[in-house]
């Protein structure tokens, strides 16, 4: 009988209870208990597909999916003070990026601070001193990885395991103690930055030369349009080889401002800058050209220094 209460079948079978108080006490309580008992099994397997835990199993197939279509973006380890800053940069500049975060509620907490900017934001939950994490974050078809973890032991490991990846990766990581600097470096990072030698000679800046950091400041904190200061680089089959700045005509065609030139030496490695080219300095392979102006200008004119349509022949065909 108990049974049958609670499970809700409601068979006939019925004992009578008529002079036994007791016994009709006791089915009183399976009863109550049978009924809360469905009510809340009930409540969460509704909240389970209603409120989200299928949704979100869905999302994260969804999300991986993504993820292994990307192709040349960054990946940003830790989403602490210094990664959040960098997303941020990511975002405004539309450049493809995943998050790689331990605790995802450093993502929720990102995804609040700006309402609908952060929605689709790409993201994978795991330690990214796991070789495994850092696979799912699609780290052999990354173009560079940017490790902004607490501490610079988990910094040092993750750069060990990227470059081991992936050769020819671009590692940039976050050094609070200057005496690991060189040893990142030795473990395959490409460059290192220190916050707090940032912060200081940012202050610095401000003291000596304040009009030149607030016009820095305007391009970054500036929502109307995204003015940066960028870099081109003129591939050995780009129809810009050969070619002069003035032929290029880069301020008048994408509003660009050039504002110095990288080229490579004999040898093959990279050249010295060469500030405020002339207009007569002739591209060639492997150059870098330094610009300032919008991303999506700049966007305009990185597609056309490295995808060259060509034309195709047209046939001539004769009638008698």
């Amino acid at each position: 009988m108990a049974v049958i209460t609670v499970a809700g079948v409601g068979y006939g079978e019925i004992i009578p209870t008529d002079h036994n108080h007791v016994l009709r006490i006791f089915n009183m309580f399976v009863v109550v208990v049978g009924v809360t008992i469905t009510v809340y099994v009930f409540s969460v397997v509704t909240a389970f597909l209603v409120e989200g835990e299928l949704r979100n199993l869905f999302w994260r197939r969804k999300m991986q999916k993504r993820i292994n279509e990307l192709e040349d973006h960054f990946i940003v380890c830790g989403l602490g003070d210094t990664g959040r800053h960098t997303v941020d940069e990511l975002q405004r500049t539309q450049t493809p990026y995943v998050v790689v975060e331990s605790a995802e509620e450093n993502i929720k907490k990102l995804q609040q601070s700006a309402p609908g900017e952060y929605d689709e934001i790409l993201y994978v939950i795991g330690d990214a001193t796991d070789e495994t994490c850092l696979s799912d974050s699609g780290i052999d078809r990354a173009k560079g990885v940017i490790f902004a973890l607490p501490t610079d032991k988990d910094n040092l490991v993750a750069t060990i395991i990227a470059r081991q990846r992936n050769p020819k990766l671009r590692i940039i990581t976050r050094c609070i103690d200057p005496r690991y600097s060189d040893r990142m470096m030795k473990a395959g990072a490409d460059s290192t930055v220190s916050p707090n030698r940032i912060g200081g000679m940012r202050m610095a800046s401000e003291a000596l030369r304040p009009h030149v950091v607030g016009f820095l400041d305007l391009m970054l904190r500036e929502h109307s349009r995204t003015l940066r200061i960028e870099e081109i680089e003129v591939h050995s089959s780009s129809p810009w080889v050969g070619q002069s700045l003035q032929q290029l005509s880069l301020r008048a065609k994408y509003n660009l401002m050039v504002l110095a030139t990288k080229g490579r030496s004999a040898d093959g490695h990279d050249g010295i800058f060469c500030p405020n080219p002339a207009d007569d300095s002739v591209m060639t392979s492997g150059m870098v050209i330094i610009v300032m102006g919008d991303v999506h200008d700049l966007r305009k004119a990185r597609h056309e220094a490295h995808h060259h349509e060509h034309k195709p022949h047209l046939a001539v065909t004769h009638t008698t």
